[in-house]
């Protein structure tokens, strides 16, 4: 075989490869729930730290956002996913889209903010790590 022949490269392989409608929609709901995610881990940063200020907090909040819209909307089955978006929706709608939306706003929100987005882990939290097998075990042990 001669070196100067051409290789297949990956997008060559990605170019012949027909991917199911069940594959794409799959890759799609795990992008828009990893945008959701990448959405509420940079406001909890941005809220824990106390050096961004609210014109930087609005920045960056608007163009993840902005990246987020640009997704598909899919249908969220999980309690914690729905809770999530609705969270985000409503923390874009009382910074972003509020005029007055002000430093000491912004620093009077930031622990009641934190305190909804632990909520909203431990609602995550708690819906895994539990096999069926393991339920009933754990189910009665409250009473006794």
């Amino acid at each position: 075989m001669v070196r100067s022949q051409r290789r297949c490269t990956y997008r060559d392989k990605v170019s012949t490869m027909a991917y199911t409608q069940k594959q794409i929609d799959k890759f799609n709901r795990q992008k828009y729930i990893t945008e959701l995610e990448k959405i509420s881990k940079n406001i909890f940063r941005m809220l824990r730290d106390t050096t961004v200020s609210d014109t930087n907090f609005v920045l960056k909040f608007t163009e993840l956002k902005i990246k987020f819209d640009k997704r598909v909307e899919i249908h969220l089955d999980s309690e914690y996913h729905q809770q999530l978006k609705v969270y985000i929706i409503r923390l874009y709608n009382e910074t972003v889209l509020n005029e007055e939306f002000t430093q000491k706003i912004f620093n009077d929100m930031r622990d009641a903010e934190m305190s909804n987005l632990n909520r909203l882990q431990k609602l995550k939290n708690a819906t895994s790590y539990k096999k069926d097998k393991h339920k009933d075990k754990h189910k009665n042990e409250d009473w006794g």
